[in-house]
């Protein structure tokens, strides 16, 4: 009986210094949606962004993962819809968790071709997201995601349009 309890503690013990040894795995995501009306009469359409922040063997990475629909069922204007569609992803850290955001890596994708070549995207695939480079994980600090959408409307004459959209929960520890 000894013997069997002894090998218990010996198996238990390995396991319990597996899980700090392995460390840490978290990941936390934010939504934010907008719509855009375009001229004539090409259709209303609502775009998504996922801001998604994770901590992965000792790295801290971001993602934004931008998916849209059109909100009629009938497209009537096939014409280009954007002149630029571009996507900003960041991953931030804070001091504490109430002081400001410091911009650690970011990365700008340009969508333009992909949302005008497709009046809907419902799929998490690497050409509608837009990864920030991995950086280095310290626990001491608070880290998210977030993103930043600048769109052209083709043929609107107004110009740019800046989305800031809604940044990932923290992670900490």
């Amino acid at each position: 009986m000894r013997k069997i309890l002894t090998a218990a503690g010996v198996a238990s013990s390995a396991l319990v210094l597996g899980v700090l040894v392995a460390g840490p795995a978290a990941a936390a995501t934010a939504s934010s949606q907008f719509e855009v009306v375009f001229p004539g009469q090409k259709p209303q359409t609502l775009y998504s962004v996922d801001n998604t922040a994770a901590l992965k063997d000792g790295r801290m990475t971001g993602k934004s993962m931008t998916y849209w629909q059109i909100l009629e069922d009938q497209v009537v204007d096939n014409s280009k819809r954007f002149s630029s569609f571009k996507i900003t992803s960041r991953i931030e850290e804070r001091l504490t968790q109430s002081t400001e955001d410091h911009i650690v890596t970011t990365r700008t994708c340009d969508l333009t071709q992909l949302v005008n070549d497709n009046y809907s995207w419902f799929l998490d695939e690497p050409a509608n997201n837009c990864v920030a480079p991995a950086t280095t994980y310290d626990g001491e600090l608070w880290w998210s995601s977030d993103s930043t959408v600048v769109y052209d409307i083709e043929g609107d004459g107004k110009g740019a349009v800046t989305k800031e959209l809604q940044g990932s929960p923290l992670i900490h520890g």
